[in-house]
């Protein structure tokens, strides 16, 4: 089925563009949640006569993302955990458990938005990535130390 996405997806393409998902992804995912509209001719002049009112508010949430990122960088959060012998963890820290903590610090960061290459399971210091927007990445040290 092609869809024309309503905004960028990075595993399917940009803003605008025409691409061909199967039915289900499309029925059940994208048209619902309005990230894309199916391809029809009318549906195609429709986007085109929206399409620059859509780029001026991806730019603005760009705009916005950047900026958070630029105060988000350098954040360092400190998550106090339960370890075991060998200093591993009892259980993991998670992307949720991250963006927990940046919310406590006053940051709006979904979990979703925060990049683990795997759970940390050891106490150390991590840099974790976390994506504010297409193309926008703010390090964040995230810091696992003994629970008291």
């Amino acid at each position: 089925m092609k869809v024309i996405l309503k905004e960028t997806i990075p595993s399917l393409g940009e803003l605008g563009t025409v691409v061909e998902v199967s039915r289900g992804y499309a029925r059940n995912y994208l048209i619902p949640q309005g990230k894309a509209l199916e391809a029809t001719p009318g549906n195609l002049a429709l986007f085109e006569q929206q399409r620059a009112k859509l780029l001026r508010r991806q730019e603005k949430e760009k705009r916005a993302a950047e900026e958070l990122a630029q105060r988000l960088s350098g954040t360092v959060v400190t998550l106090a955990q339960r370890v075991g012998e060998q200093e591993r963890l009892y259980g993991s820290v998670t992307a949720a458990m991250v963006a927990e903590a940046l919310a406590a610090q006053g940051f709006e960061v979904d979990k979703k938005q925060v990049e683990l290459a795997e759970p940390i399971k050891q106490l150390g210091s991590y840099e974790v990535m976390v994506r504010l927007a297409a193309g926008v990445k703010a390090p964040v040290r995230v810091d696992v130390v003994p629970e008291q």
